[in-house]
């Protein structure tokens, strides 16, 4: 999740919110590829998660990290809460999961360098203290008292709000990890379409990289869980958002929605402030009740933006948000997947004669579907693993168009395509068959 955000200065006039947005439309030839991946850490001598005070930490690795790699320091109320360096970030899910936000890169080759240099990093620290960490959806043991907690102010006042709008939220905050790609869009109209198919086609991203099948040690009938918990969240703020395939919709309409969904907080000189369920239209008046009088600044639009969790999400750029973690080539061939489909003129708009026929229901029900069977799963007459194949066939042809040698990337989602197995249905035979019920070799066969 999010660190604080720098947006800007006073909310003069409501405009001012779409226009945040679309700030960011860039040219073709400035687009970059921006992925971030989450991780669980685990002790070796006991297969716990990783505690945040002590010798073997997550403020052991982040003082490591520091310390040896030339990451600078972020804190929080005189916590370490995280690390930057060239432009990505380092940052702690409420669980302790550690998270890459990468810098912006010109190609998946050096989303894939970024990576190994990120990983070989974590590894020469947490290797000595007896620590690894695991690509995966969900944790497969944990329970929510075994979890940690992090010192970060917006998590204690996420945490108990989770619990009064929705069943699943803290265990998406504290057992669950994903991996996204964040992309660029030219104008409004190129990031309509473009959040068009990334809604879509969210589902084929949570069938291919599903890889959560058990949860509190035992299948949960799902072969992605971390999918199914986003549906049992928040529904003011998650979902598949059937406005943006409604006509006119833009920039303002988005910023409609989002000003609709209930705040967490306002960050206020080091520290959230509790603006639970309160309105950000109320703020934009200088009526508040956190803080009665003040108007909003553009960062606190950019802090209530990392605030919705669609399946796409829209900032300055675009994220898609659907796929569970998994191992480090699932890693890179997320991203591949995205830029194959976006990056191309052609990919983009074959992907979306693909998609546009579909009704919200038939959306929906195929977002269900991917989370409980995968690529077997069949809505409507749309069999998944017929529509992932031919998602992955226009990626592909999108990555070859842009002459940069990366369609190599996308050979571990490729495989899963041809067979119609999954990283979750290769968990479950393991479990069912050599692993005899015990989940115990899940932890260094799903490490990174």
């Amino acid at each position: 999740m999010s660190i604080p955000q720098s947006g800007g200065g006073p909310i003069e006039h409501p405009g001012q919110l779409a226009d945040y947005m679309a700030s960011g439309c860039k040219p073709a030839d400035q687009w970059r590829i921006g992925t971030e991946h989450e991780k669980f850490g685990w002790l070796t001598a006991n297969r716990q998660p990783l505690p945040y005070e002590g010798p073997a930490s997550v403020r052991a690795i982040l003082e490591g990290l520091r310390d040896r790699f030339g990451w600078t320091e972020v804190r929080e109320a005189g916590a370490l809460i995280g690390l930057t360096r060239d432009g990505a970030n380092i940052s702690l899910e409420p669980g302790g999961q550690l998270e890459l936000s990468g810098a912006p890169l010109a190609d998946i080759h050096a989303t894939r360098a970024e990576l190994d240099n990120h990983l070989a990093e974590v590894a020469a620290v947490a290797d000595p203290l007896g620590v690894r960490f695991m690509g995966i959806g969900a944790a497969p043991e944990w329970r929510h008292d075994d979890m940690p907690v992090m010192p970060k102010g917006r998590y204690r006042l996420m945490t108990d709000y989770m619990g009064r709008v929705g069943t699943h939220g803290t265990q998406m905050m504290y057992r669950t990890c994903t991996v996204q790609v964040n992309l660029d869009f030219a104008s409004e109209a190129d990031m309509v379409k473009k959040l068009r198919v990334a809604i879509a086609l969210q589902p084929v991203a949570t069938a291919l990289f599903a890889s959560s099948p058990f949860f509190d040690g035992k299948p949960n009938g799902h072969r992605s869980w971390r999918s199914r918990i986003w549906r049992g969240l928040d529904d003011a703020r998650t979902g598949m958002l059937p406005f943006v395939f409604e006509d006119g919709f833009g920039f303002e309409r988005y910023a409609d929605w989002v000003l609709d969904v209930p705040m967490y907080f306002v960050y206020r000189d080091g520290r959230y402030v509790d603006a639970r369920g309160q309105s950000f239209r109320d703020f934009l008046l200088g009526k508040l009740p956190a803080l009665p009088g003040e108007i909003p600044t553009l960062s606190d639009w950019a802090d209530h933006l990392t605030t919705v969790f669609p399946e796409a999400r829209i900032k300055k750029y675009m994220e898609m948000r659907g796929a569970d973690a998994g191992s480090r080539a699932h890693l890179v061939a997320l991203p591949a997947f995205w830029t194959g489909l976006m990056y191309d003129t052609g990919a983009l708009d074959a992907a979306w004669d693909l998609v546009k026929g579909w009704s919200a229901d038939t959306r929906q029900s195929l977002r269900v579907a991917a989370s409980e069977r995968g690529l077997k799963a069949e809505v409507d007459g749309i069999r998944m693993l017929d529509l992932a194949r031919q998602a992955l066939k226009l990626s592909r042809a999108g990555l070859a168009a842009r002459g940069k040698d990366e369609t190599r990337f996308l050979a571990p989602i490729e495989l899963h395509a041809a067979t119609g197995r999954t990283q979750a249905d290769d968990l479950l035979a393991a479990w069912e068959g050599a692993w005899n019920h015990d989940l115990t070799p899940i932890y260094p066969a799903v490490s990174l």
